[in-house]
């Protein structure tokens, strides 16, 4: 017997339960905050909806969709006589998806709670897949990949959004390294699976999509600079929706946790403008297609 087979799965199984509380704890703030993220994300989830090959009529498939903001922008792309499935992992988030969608009077809308890596949809039902912000969270993205190359038909297209490295992306950074030092733990390999960097290694995220089976490999790094007020309107944002921070501070007491923000306030208004604050983040889109079958 493996041993080896069932401690990666037990790690797996560990990994998104912890990784399924963390979104279900933060879905109210991400939720909240779908104007800001909707304004942010705007250009590169159009891009993304035409790099998958998103239009009038399709059958998309929206993995880790949260609470929906780019599924609505979806429906209104494949209309009513199309079909868009949302899954993710947190119930509480797809309960926030539902309700988002219901309040919008989508009917061609379906959300579902549905691991990533094993989404229990038929084998080529789907015309196109996005997965914005999320397939870096996979603890196996080749496993994610391979499933949504399962549920695409042959000739269908896939967009992935995830962060680029980490020098492109330097509030995350700050994020990250400033949460680990005031609690006491080391600095994290950033493209370890399973982090917000995870997937930005230059040249990584092809390779995973060519192991996969797809064909037609392109990525694109995009500029997606987060615009918002003050820099107190981005910290707002990060404590109540950016589950990966929140974990690492729920271990200190409330004056420890307040210290970090203090800290996260004067390291992050370097980025203050005359306008407001303004927030460099680069991601990449990685488009790419299920070959078409031959005979």
């Amino acid at each position: 017997m493996d041993t080896s087979i069932d401690d990666h799965a037990t790690a797996n199984h560990a990994f998104k339960a912890s990784m399924r509380h963390q979104w279900d704890h933060a879905a109210a703030g991400w939720n909240a905050h779908m104007a800001d993220i909707g304004a942010w994300l705007r250009q590169p989830t159009e891009a993304m909806c035409r790099m998958a090959g998103v239009r009038a009529e399709s059958r998309v498939l929206d993995v880790a969709a949260g609470s929906g903001e780019q599924t609505l922008l979806i429906a209104q792309r494949v209309g009513a006589r199309g079909h868009v499935l949302a899954t993710d992992l947190s119930p509480a988030i797809v309960a926030l998806a539902r309700d988002n969608v219901g309040r919008a009077g989508l009917i061609q809308v379906e959300t579902r709670v549905a691991d990533g890596e094993d989404l229990g949809v038929p084998e080529a039902s789907f015309d196109a897949a996005v997965c914005r912000l999320g397939l870096m969270f996979f603890p196996d993205p080749l496993r994610g990949l391979r499933e949504i190359h399962r549920a695409l038909r042959p000739g269908g297209g896939i967009c992935t959004m995830v962060f680029s490295r980490p020098e492109t992306n330097p509030c995350i950074a700050i994020l990250m390294s400033t949460a680990l030092k005031h609690a006491g733990l080391p600095a994290r390999d950033p493209f370890q699976p399973g982090g917000l960097l995870s997937l930005g290694q230059p040249g990584h995220i092809d390779t995973l999509f060519r192991s996969a089976g797809f064909g037609d490999v392109a990525t694109m790094a995009v500029d997606a600079v987060f615009h918002l007020p003050s820099v107190d309107h981005y910290l707002g944002f990060v404590r109540r929706s950016a589950s990966p921070i929140l974990q690492i501070l729920d271990r200190l007491d409330a004056a420890a946790a307040e210290a970090v923000w203090r800290d996260l306030r004067e390291r992050l208004s370097a980025f203050n403008t005359t306008d407001g604050w303004a927030g460099p983040n680069e991601l990449l889109l990685t488009a790419a297609r299920r070959p078409e079958e031959t005979t």
